[in-house]
């Protein structure tokens, strides 16, 4: 049996780093695999604009911020086009501001999706693109306010991460938590700990084969209201959604992902921090640690941390810090895959 079904992760995620010069250009990737991104998340590390983040299902000149809860904005200086490896920047600063050094996270999907909401209350209009390959889809939906609303996320597997966020509201950005249940919520763009226990976004149902359940709540199904919603399946050797206890030792926690990393999000869930997100790309060494950081719920410039090991298999923790590895502390975790750790035709990955 194959460990994997994905040996090229680049086929469907990528991250690129350029230094922005506000003149329109094309932004082209570098993994072994040409693709046409679906969504694209960027961020300027030396500067402090929002993050951004534009997809397909909205088109490129709709915009949103991770890192607030503010509306969803119109743009038409940010992403122009999503090409065939890579993707279009306008003269807007948040993806191409003159001489500031830029950092985007590409994820595809490609297979557009429509139909009508299903569950409690009155059906709604939803529309999508997916790729089962690779577990992810992005679906915009219209809410109902109505609790067991049922939005269809066509994955074929129960997701194990979704994260909401409301077009049309000033609402923050609602991720399942603990991941794969719906037993409460997380949110991206704040520092509070995780609400394992609160049913009005989830409606206390866990996600299913083919549908997301939402609670009443206004930050994922007020009447009439638009949202996008993206949703993740774990991929083996590919995509990892989980949780880890610190030990408050820079030989710290490993987490086994089973493969090595080429971006991590990580966030404490029993108290108040930072989320942190990582890549193998921006600590341009070449070797370990990887310690450059930038944070989901906020726009301050990239920090160096010497945070983590990315390894053959999985990531492990090079500070004592609260927020990533204090003592006994609650973690959870978002990985996608540079490197199977075992390729489907038995090949190891090498680590750094």
């Amino acid at each position: 049996m194959a460990y994997t079904d994905i040996d090229d992760p680049s086929a469907f995620f990528q991250t690129v780093i350029y230094t922005g010069n506000a003149t329109a250009r094309s932004i082209t990737f570098n993994g072994n695999s040409d693709m046409q991104p679906d969504w694209v998340w960027g961020k300027q590390r030396s500067g402090t604009d929002s993050h951004q983040v534009s997809d397909s299902v909205r088109g490129v000149s709709k915009k949103s911020n991770p890192d607030t809860n503010a509306a969803e904005g119109t743009t038409s200086t940010h992403i122009t086009a999503f090409n065939s490896n890579g993707f279009s920047v306008g003269t807007g600063g948040g993806f191409n501001g003159n001489t500031i050094t830029q950092v985007a996270w590409c994820w595809k999907a490609g297979t557009s999706v429509s139909g009508n909401t299903t569950g409690s209350g009155t059906a709604k209009a939803y529309t999508g693109s997916v790729n089962t390959d690779a577990g992810f889809s992005i679906i915009r939906y219209l809410g109902n306010a109505a609790a067991g609303h049922t939005v269809p996320h066509h994955l074929g597997v129960a997701p194990k991460a979704m994260i909401i966020k409301s077009l049309a509201a000033t609402q923050s950005w609602f991720i399942n938590f603990p991941f794969g249940t719906g037993a409460g919520y997380i949110m991206l763009d704040r520092t509070n700990a995780g609400d394992g226990s609160n049913d009005s976004v989830w409606s206390s149902t866990a996600p299913s084969s083919s549908v997301v359940t939402l609670g009443e709540t206004g930050g994922v199904n007020e009447n009439n209201d638009a949202y996008i919603m993206y949703a993740f399946a774990e991929k083996q050797g590919y995509s990892k959604f989980g949780s880890y206890k610190g030990n408050g030792n820079a030989n710290g926690t490993f987490v086994y992902t089973g493969f090595k990393p080429a971006f991590v999000i990580v966030k404490r869930t029993d108290a108040t921090n930072y989320w942190f997100m990582f890549d193998d790309k921006r600590s341009t060494s070449g070797s370990n640690p990887t310690d450059k950081e930038l944070y989901p719920n906020g726009n301050e410039v990239e920090d160096t941390s010497a945070r983590f090991d990315f390894l053959s298999n999985g990531f492990k923790n090079r500070l004592n810090s609260a927020g990533s590895n204090t003592s006994g502390g609650s973690y959870i975790y978002i990985a996608f895959s540079e490197n199977p750790f075992v390729t489907s035709t038995g090949v190891p990955a090498t680590a750094k």
